[in-house]
């Protein structure tokens, strides 16, 4: 793609402001946009880099970083490259025809050359254990975390394996790179949107293998399929990446409960059909958040008492069953009161 003059360059957001959501002043990075490669129709690949060109900070596999645009709005993209370069950062976005203004806009706008803020590198989806053996599922544009995770078991010398389900092999994003990297530890399915034609899940998780562990990104229903041929694994053994949240969020029979904010002393309450963070932003708390789904992990607070109803797709099982933590952008709470260390 020809670079075009650079699109007017936009200030952090102001401190303070409805729009922060979450941002530090000091965790702002400004950044340049290096190339832009359309991967397939809908998908473009997008490198930053620092305008000096000096090291970006430091990443784990899996980690996204949150993009600032000049409208205000905050979207998150995972990384997709190696996490020993630390020249780069490498997205990968797709154009969502149901966009309320992220990558429509950026697949418009944002040109090679053009300059953007965001946030530090934020890793939700880590591997957790760099010494065990892995099954790598990727769907569609759920390829940008996996990649980041093949290339660091490929660093690591932990064997591994991929499997990239997409509809065709023109909607396959990234395609040459991974089969150039990893040349015969990578299985590559296009079903053509045909259920006749999917890909054997059951039959590749059917042995629980020794210490192995199963990493999965992309589409809800493929996640469902992962969830169900994997359930007989090891619970702590199987993870997922979510793009969005299907949980519902408003349900028949919620109540209201009281939240109590053990550093300020507030006590409000939440009332059905609106969300803790609503009220908390209604009475001028400063709480960080982004994605109001539940899926960013930028609200995720600590709890002190009480018992959340967990309602977001981006804390573990094991992290909800210890009700230590919650996402206050959707999760209400089971009990009738909550307090949170805010």
């Amino acid at each position: 793609m020809n670079a075009h003059q650079p699109m007017t360059s936009y200030a952090p957001p102001p401190v303070g402001s409805a729009l922060q959501t979450g941002f530090a002043m000091n965790d702002l990075l400004q950044v340049r946009v290096a190339r832009i490669v359309d991967e397939t129709d809908r998908i473009r690949m997008y490198e930053l880099v620092r305008p000096d060109r000096s090291p970006l900070p430091a990443f784990t596999a899996g980690a996204h970083v949150a993009v600032r645009l000049p409208s205000g709005l905050i979207r998150h993209y995972s990384l997709a490259n190696n996490p020993l370069e630390t020249h780069r950062y490498v997205l990968g976005i797709q154009r969502d025809a149901n966009s309320t203004g992220g990558s429509s806009y950026i697949h418009a706008t944002l040109r090679e050359g053009d300059s953007l803020f965001i946030g530090t590198p934020v890793n939700h989806f880590t591997i957790r254990d760099s010494a065990a053996p892995a099954i790598l599922i990727a769907g569609g544009i759920g390829i940008t975390p996996i990649l980041s995770m093949a290339y660091q078991h490929q660093d690591r010398g932990t064997p591994f394996e991929i499997v990239y389900l997409t509809r065709s092999m023109a909607e396959t994003a990234f395609r040459a790179e991974v089969a150039a990297a990893f040349a015969g530890k990578v299985t590559f399915h296009h079903d053509g949107g045909l259920p006749d034609r999917q890909f054997d899940l059951a039959g590749l998780l059917r042995d629980v293998r020794p210490g192995a562990h199963i990493y999965c990104c992309g589409p809800t229903g493929l996640m469902k399929a992962v969830r169900n041929a994997a359930g007989h694994w090891p619970q702590d053994r199987v993870h997922f990446e979510y793009f969005s949240n299907d949980t519902p969020l408003d349900k028949q029979g919620d109540q209201p409960f009281k939240v109590a904010l053990a550093r300020s002393g507030l006590t409000v309450t939440v009332n059905p059909g609106e969300t803790i963070l609503q009220v908390l932003l209604r009475h001028n708390v400063d709480v960080p958040y982004s994605c109001d789904e539940g899926t960013c992990g930028t609200c995720i607070t600590k709890v002190l008492k009480g018992i959340p109803d967990h309602r977001d797709v981006v804390l573990d099982p094991s992290e909800k069953a210890s009700n230590g933590v919650m996402t206050v952008c959707c999760s209400r709470a089971a009990t009738s009161r909550l307090v949170l260390d805010l």
